[in-house]
C-alpha cells in the first residue's frame, strides 16, 4: 500500500511540475513522426541499484524528440526505434545512461548520484570532476561513514586518506573526538584545519550525524586550499551534508546498539606479588622482610579481604557501557523543490559510573527553483549535545584524577573497610569519588542557518548571494562534594565552578560563478567577496560551602569565598577573492586561485594578506599516442603540479579563556594591581606586556607535484610529493625582566614539512562476488628552521630544537643496566663529584646506566638529547570489502610508525606505598640470576636513580608504533521478495566492532594512541554492536 501511494504521488509531482520537453508522458503516448523504415518497440524495465523500481524516469532516443516516461513499475515501451539506436534514459538523482539498442528488453540499472560523487569532488566554493584536478584532494563519501558505526565523524575519517593523521586520543563521552592534522604539524601554534560544514564555520565536525553527510573533502595542498586564505594554512576539511532528490518521499532509519569496553588497562601485580617484590627490595637493602609468608598466604587466598585484600581498583571502577544511535531521514521532492529532512539522536553510558552523553540532532535542507533563473537553497541545523563526567574532590572539572587513582593505588588497600568507612589513602579513594555521584556537567547547543540565492544571468554566469548565522551556547558546571575519605585529613569543601560561553559568527558571501566552452577551450572564473563578524561572551562563577552536596545552585554558596571573571572579544574579516581554470581538450589544465583577507587582529597596517597559487595538469592518457596503451592497461595517467602561499591568525587564540592575547597588537591593561590610597585599598590596572603593532600572518608556502592513474579501469592509484615551509610563525619573544612586562608576540618562527602520500585501490566483480581493496600510506619529515634567534627552547617534557621536530622527547640517554655494584660505584665515583651532576641516589648493579651524550667527561643535565617524537612519521591504513549475493564483510585497518610515547610512574607504576602499583612488567627485573630482565632492579621510588619520576631517559619512551583493526562488518541484505509486501525498499542488518584488535611491541598493555603521559586520559572503547539500514 506505501508504495502504491508514493507512485501516486510521484505521478502528480511529474503533473504538476514537470518542464521536462519529452512530448510523450506515458509509455503508450509515443511520437509518430520519426517512422523509418524497419521502426521496431524498444521495451524495457528501470531500476536503481537496491532494485526498486523509479518511476517516471525519462526514456528518450538520442538526437531526438521521441521518449517516454516509465509507469509504476518502472517499465516503459518506445516505438517507432530502429536498431543500433542510443537509448537515452535519465532521471534527477541519478547517473544518465546511454544504451545502444540492438533489439530485445532493456534491464536499466541507474546509478545514485552518491556514486557518482568519486568523479565529481567538492572543492573551495564549488565542485569539479576529479579527472580536472590538478591540486590535491582526497575524498570520502557517505558510504564510507555510515556503513559502520561511528560515535564521532573524527574517527569514521581515521586510516581512510593519506597524509590525514588522526590521533583518537580518548574515550570519554561527548569528548572522544580526534586530533585531525593535515601533512604534519605546520606550524609552533594551533595545527588544526580549517572545517567547513556547507561553507560555513559552524562548530565541531564530531558533533554532525555521520548520516547526514554526503561527502567529505580534504584540501590538501595550497593549490585547492588558497581559496581560503588566512584560515587554510593548516589544510581545510569540506563537509557537504545531503540534499534532497526527486521522487516519491524516501524515508530512511538507520540505527545501532552497542556494548564498549576499554580498549587496554594495564595488568597489574596482585597483593601476593606486591608483597613478594618489597621483600626483594628488603632483601637489597639487608632489611627484614616486611610482610610474612603469611602475609602472603593470605594476600593469596583471601580469607582475610579486609586485613590483606587483592584490590583490582580497575575491576571495581570500569563497567561495560552503552551506545546507542538513531536517525530517521526524509528525501523526496519535485523537479522544482527538493527537500532532505533528518532527526537523529546518540545516547552513551560511559565505562566509568556518572559519564554519559546524550546528543540530539535536526537538519533541514531545501532546494527551490523559483524558476528557470532563480534557485534558493536553505540549510538550517539544530544540535543539543550534553554530556557528564565523574568528578574527584580535587577538582579539576573531569575524570583524570580519578582514572590517575585507579592506576597508582596499591592493591593492598581495601574499597572499603569492615565498617562500611572507605578505604584509607594519602591521595584519595577514586570508588568514594566515583560513588559521592559528583560530576563535571556540559550543556552545550548550536544552531546554523544558511540562505543562498543563484541567479543565472546569462547561460554562462550565475551570481550567488549567501548569508549565514551560526549561534554556539555553552554550559559547564562542576561541583565537587565534600568527602572524607581519609580521618587523617580534613575534608576538603565543596564547591561549585559554573561558567558560560557564547559565541556567534555571520558570513555573508557574494560570488559570481563564468563557465564558457570556447570551441576545444574551456574556461570558468570566479569572483567573490567575504564579510565575517565574529563575538564571543565568557562568565565565569565560582562558590564554596554550600549547606550540602545536594544543594548546588550557586545562590547557596558563601559569598566570602566567591570569584568571578568575565569578558567579550570581537573578531571581523574581509576578503576578496577570485580563480580561473582553464583546459584544452581536457588535456591541458591550469588553476589560478587568489585571496586577499583582512582581519581586525592585526593593527591596521597589516591587516592585510595576500595568498595566491597556481596549479597545473597534464593528461597524458587523453594523447592521441597514448590510445593503444589506453585501450589496453593504462586507462589514464596525469600528472600534476602546484604552488602557493597561505596564511594563519590562529596563533592568536580563538577568543576562550585559554585562548591567547585576542588584541596582540594594541596595549591592553589588566586590572586586579590595587594599592592603598587616601585610608582605602584602590584598583589599579597595568600593562602586562609590550605589543608590536608589525605583527601580521604566519605565512605557508607549499610546493608538490603528483601523479594520478588508472590500469585495467580497475587499479586506480596516486603519488604525491610535498614541500611546506612556514615562516613569520608567531610567537613568544621575552623581554629584559628591567622592563617588567610579559612576553610579547611577533613574527619570529620557520618550520618545515615535507612528505609522500601513496594511494591504491582495486575494485572487482565476478559473477555474485564483489571484491575491494585499497591501502594509503604517508611520510612525514617535520623540522623546525628558526626559533627567533635561540637554538633551543623547552615545552614542558618536549625540547624544540632548531634541525629537529617537533615534539621531540628531551631526556637523558642510557646504555643497558651495571650488571655489578662495582660497576656502578665505579661510575658513580667517576660522575657524581662532578658540576651538574643530577642524581641524589645511590647507584646499584640493576640500575639503569647513563651516557655522557656530549663527551664533556659530566653527566648533567647538557647531556639530555632529543629522543623519539610523538608525531608518527608514517601512517598507513587499508580496507578490505567482499560482498557474495546479498552477504557483504568489511575491514578497516589503520595504524602508524615512527612515533614514541613517554609512560611514567602511573603507567609502570613504582614502589612508592600506598600511592604504588606496579605492573606486571616489574615481575621481569633485574636480579642477579636474570641480568637480561627488561626492566631495572626493584627499588622504592625515591631512592631510585631509574625511575621515570626522578629522571626521564629514552628508557621510559615506549615505541608506540602499532596497526590496528579498526573496525570489522558483516552485514546481511534481505532479499526483495522478502520485504516488498511491508513497503520496505531495502532492509540490511549488520554486526560491527570497533577498536578490536590493536599490534604494537609495547611492554605494557596500553593503548597506543593514548594522550597522557600519567595515564589518566579516558581509556579508548572497544565496541560491539547490532544495526540495521532500513529505507522505505
Amino acid at each position: 500500500m506505501l508504495k502504491r501511494l508514493k507512485s501516486v504521488s510521484m505521478l502528480l509531482f511529474l503533473g504538476t511540475f514537470s518542464t521536462g520537453t519529452i512530448s510523450a508522458v506515458t509509455a503508450s503516448e509515443v511520437n509518430t513522426s520519426a517512422i523509418v523504415q524497419q521502426n521496431e518497440t524498444c521495451k524495457g524495465i528501470v531500476k536503481d541499484a537496491t532494485g526498486e523500481s523509479i518511476i517516471g524516469a525519462s526514456v528518450i532516443v538520442k538526437g531526438t524528440t521521441n521518449g517516454a516516461i516509465t509507469d509504476f513499475e518502472g517499465n516503459f515501451a518506445l516505438t517507432n526505434v530502429k536498431k543500433g539506436d542510443i537509448i537515452v534514459i535519465s532521471y534527477v538523482g541519478y547517473q544518465k545512461q546511454e544504451i545502444k539498442w540492438n533489439g530485445g528488453t532493456l534491464n536499466v540499472v541507474l546509478k545514485d548520484d552518491t556514486e557518482v560523487l568519486s568523479e565529481v569532488v567538492v572543492v573551495g566554493y564549488g565542485v569539479q570532476k576529479k579527472a580536472n584536478l590538478s591540486g590535491a584532494v582526497a575524498q570520502v563519501n557517505s558510504d564510507e561513514l555510515t556503513n559502520r558505526p561511528i560515535s564521532n565523524v573524527s574517527s569514521g575519517l581515521q586510516g581512510l586518506m593519506p597524509g590525514v593523521t588522526i590521533t583518537a586520543g580518548q574515550g570519554r563521552p561527548g569528548e572522544d573526538g580526534s586530533n585531525i592534522r593535515i601533512r604534519g604539524v605546520g606550524t609552533l601554534n594551533n595545527a588544526s584545519p580549517y572545517i567547513l560544514i556547507d561553507g560555513v564555520e559552524s562548530g565541531s565536525m564530531n558533533d554532525l550525524d555521520p548520516n547526514d553527510i554526503e561527502s567529505i573533502s580534504v584540501l590538501k595542498d595550497a593549490s585547492s586550499a588558497a581559496i581560503y586564505g588566512s584560515k587554510a594554512s593548516n589544510g581545510v576539511i569540506l563537509i557537504t551534508t545531503k540534499r534532497g532528490k526527486t521522487g516519491a518521499p524516501r524515508i530512511s532509519y538507520n540505527g545501532y546498539v552497542g556494548i564498549q569496553n576499554a580498549t587496554a588497562t594495564i595488568d597489574r601485580v596482585s597483593s601476593a606479588d606486591y608483597a613478594r617484590l618489597y621483600n626483594r627490595i628488603d632483601d637489597d637493602n639487608n632489611n627484614p622482610h616486611r610482610y610474612s609468608d603469611e602475609d602472603i598466604r593470605l594476600f593469596e587466598n583471601g580469607s582475610d579481604p579486609y586485613g590483606h585484600p587483592n584490590t583490582d581498583w580497575n575491576d571495581a571502577a570500569y563497567k561495560t557501557g552503552v551506545l546507542h544511535k538513531h536517525n530517521v531521514s526524509i528525501n523526496g521532492g519535485t523537479e522544482n523543490a527538493r527537500y532532505m529532512a533528518s532527526v537523529g539522536y546518540l545516547g552513551q553510558t560511559g565505562i566509568l559510573p556518572n559519564s554519559e552523553r546524550s546528543q540530539f540532532n535536526g537538519r533541514m535542507n531545501l532546494d527551490v527553483d523559483i524558476t528557470k533563473k532563480w534557485h534558493v537553497r536553505m540549510n538550517l541545523s539544530y544540535i543539543k549535545n550534553d554530556y557528564k563526567d565523574p568528578n574527584s574532590n580535587y577538582g579539576g572539572g573531569s575524570s583524570d584524577q580519578i582514572i590517575r587513582q585507579l592506576n597508582i593505588l596499591s592493591p593492598m588497600i581495601p574499597i572499603k573497610n569492615e565498617d562500611g568507612t572507605y578505604g584509607s589513602t594519602n591521595d584519595g579513594n577514586p570508588i568514594a569519588w566515583l560513588d559521592s555521584k559528583s560530576t563535571v556537567d556540559k550543556y552545550n547547543q548550536n544552531f546554523t542557518g544558511m540562505l543562498s540565492v543563484d541567479y543565472k544571468i546569462l547561460d554562462c554566469l550565475t551570481a550567488t548571494v549567501s548569508g549565514a548565522y551560526v549561534n554556539d551556547d555553552q554550559h559547564y558546571k562542576a561541583f565537587v562534594k565534600k568527602i572524607n575519605n581519609d580521618p587523617a585529613q580534613a575534608a576538603r569543601p565543596n564547591s561549585l565552578t559554573e561558567s558560560f560561553t557564547n559565541w556567534t559568527r555571520y558570513n555573508f558571501d557574494a560570488l559570481l560563478n563564468f563557465d564558457k566552452q570556447f570551441g576545444d577551450h574551456n574556461l570558468k572564473a570566479m569572483l567573490g567577496y567575504h564579510a565575517e563578524a565574529y563575538d564571543v561572551r565568557y562568565n565565569d562563577m565560582y562558590r564554596e560551602n554550600f549547606p550540602n552536596n545536594e544543594l548546588d545552585d550557586m545562590n547557596a554558596g558563601a559569598t566570602a569565598t566567591q570569584t568571578n571573571s568575565g569578558f567579550t572579544r570581537e573578531l571581523n574579516m574581509l576578503s576578496y577573492f577570485g580563480r580561473i581554470n582553464y583546459d584544452y581538450k581536457g588535456k591541458y589544465l591550469f588553476e589560478a586561485n587568489f585571496r586577499a583577507d583582512a582581519s581586525s587582529r592585526f593593527a591596521p597596517g597589516n591587516r592585510w594578506g595576500y595568498f595566491p597559487s597556481f596549479s597545473g595538469a597534464w593528461r597524458i592518457s587523453e594523447e592521441s599516442f597514448m590510445e593503444t596503451l589506453r585501450d589496453s592497461w593504462l586507462s589514464s595517467l596525469k600528472i600534476r603540479g602546484s604552488w602557493g602561499q597561505l596564511g594563519n591568525q590562529d596563533a592568536l587564540g580563538n577568543g576562550t579563556p585559554t585562548g591567547g592575547d585576542y588584541y596582540p597588537w594594541m596595549n591592553t591593561y589588566n586590572l586586579g594591581a590595587n594599592y592603598p590610597f587616601g585610608g582605602s585599598l584602590v584598583t589599579g590596572y597595568y600593562q602586562g606586556s609590550y605589543k608590536m603593532a608589525s605583527l601580521s600572518w604566519e605565512k605557508a608556502t607549499t610546493w608538490g607535484i603528483g601523479i594520478d592513474f588508472t590500469l585495467f579501469n580497475k587499479l586506480t592509484g596516486s603519488i604525491d610529493y610535498y614541500n611546506r615551509k612556514t615562516t613569520d610563525i608567531i610567537m613568544n619573544v621575552s623581554v629584559p625582566k628591567e622592563f617588567a612586562l610579559g612576553a610579547y608576540k611577533d613574527n619570529v618562527g620557520a618550520m618545515k614539512n615535507s612528505g609522500i602520500e601513496v594511494q591504491l585501490a582495486y575494485n572487482d566483480t565476478w559473477n555474485d562476488w564483489t571484491f575491494g581493496v585499497s591501502g594509503n600510506f604517508a611520510y612525514n619529515k617535520n623540522t623546525i628552521e628558526n626559533l627567533g634567534g635561540v637554538d633551543r627552547m623547552a615545552d614542558g617534557s618536549f625540547m624544540r630544537e632548531v634541525g629537529s621536530p617537533i615534539n621531540s622527547w628531551f631526556v637523558y640517554r642510557t646504555d643497558g643496566f651495571f650488571q655489578s655494584d662495582e660497576e656502578a660505584a665505579a661510575w658513580q665515583a667517576k660522575y657524581s663529584a662532578m658540576d651538574g651532576y643530577p642524581f641524589g641516589q645511590d647507584f646499584k648493579a640493576g640500575d639503569l646506566r647513563y651516557v655522557d651524550a656530549n663527551g664533556d667527561g659530566k653527566i648533567s643535565a647538557d647531556d639530555r638529547e632529543l629522543y623519539r617524537t610523538k608525531d608518527p612519521k608514517f601512517t598507513f591504513g587499508f580496507n578490505i570489502n567482499v560482498g557474495y549475493k546479498n552477504v557483504d564483510l568489511s575491514m578497516n585497518f589503520n595504524g602508524a610508525a615512527g612515533v614514541g610515547y613517554a609512560f611514567t610512574k602511573e603507567a609502570f607504576g613504582e614502589f612508592s606505598g600506598s600511592a604504588g602499583h606496579p605492573s606486571t612488567a616489574w615481575l621481569d627485573s633485574w636480579t642477579p640470576e636474570n641480568k637480561n630482565a627488561s626492566m631495572p632492579r626493584i627499588a622504592e621510588a625515591r631512592v631510585s636513580p631509574s625511575e621515570a619520576s626522578n629522571v626521564l631517559s629514552d628508557f621510559w619512551i615506549m615505541d608506540t608504533s602499532y596497526l590496528r583493526m579498526k573496525t570489522i562488518q558483516l552485514g546481511y541484505t534481505l532479499p526483495k521478495n522478502w520485504i516488498e509486501k511491508w513497503g520496505i525498499q531495502n532492509l540490511r542488518v549488520y554486526y560491527s566492532a570497533e577498536n578490536l584488535l590493536t599490534f604494537d611491541d609495547m611492554p605494557i598493555n596500553v593503548d597506543p594512541e593514548t594522550v597522557s603521559e600519567r595515564l589518566s586520559s579516558y581509556p579508548l572503547n572497544k565496541t560491539h554492536s547490532f544495526g540495521v539500514n532500513i529505507t522505505f
